[in-house]
């Protein structure tokens, strides 16, 4: 892993980068919530990450990594319906106060970061990999990361691809029960997208 200092610019085009994709995704991340939840995954997910955008570009970003992050979380709490914007939330705002005050951090601190905020949704959700969540994405796309990013990406994306033969044990997706099985968990090919934007911002 490469020990390159991660300034909050970085973490602002980071999630500028997100925004993107979730746009250039939205109608398909819709689509997979339709099959196994409220058809609104998309659409909430591109709200929440346009409001991240407005807050970190317009007025006086946010000064550190950790801030970039913290405020991140905060909007996607206020402006993300359902499910997924605590969740977003959470994962976003613990790694923020993990990352703390410095003005700078190492891909190994970004890791170490994330892995709290990972650990902060499994409980918020009360769920494990396996249970076909976010974190079935999450879990090795972070673990990944101490290699590299595009390996995190990667991970990611095997992730969230793997939710398909599962059956949801936790969420919406869950009162479905074998009915689940057969489609890839919207949260997750969310969670892959979000890491997918770090490794293009990292290259």
């Amino acid at each position: 892993m490469s020990e390159t200092a991660l300034d909050a610019a970085f973490f602002v085009r980071w999630m500028t980068a997100a925004a993107a994709a979730v746009d250039r995704e939205a109608e398909r991340l819709t689509e997979l919530d339709s099959a196994i939840g409220d058809a609104d995954h998309g659409t909430n997910m591109q709200r929440g990450f346009a409001a991240v955008v407005k807050a970190l570009t317009e007025g006086e970003a946010p000064a550190t990594p950790g801030a970039v992050l913290t405020a991140a979380g905060r909007q996607l709490i206020s402006s993300v319906g359902g499910a997924a914007g605590p969740l977003y939330g959470t994962l976003l705002r613990r790694a923020g106060k993990a990352l703390g005050d410095a003005a700078e951090v190492s891909a190994e601190e970004l890791r170490a970061g994330l892995s709290a905020g990972v650990d902060a949704v499994g409980q918020l959700g009360g769920s494990a990999p396996g249970d076909k969540t976010m974190l079935d994405a999450l879990v090795p796309g972070v673990a990944a990361l101490e290699t590299s990013f595009e390996a995190a990406a990667a991970a990611a994306g095997d992730g969230a691809v793997a939710t398909v033969p599962l059956q949801a044990r936790k969420g919406r997706a869950s009162y479905l029960g074998e009915r689940s099985i057969g489609h890839e968990d919207p949260g997750a090919a969310s969670s892959a997208l979000l890491l997918a934007a770090l490794a293009e911002v990292a290259a």
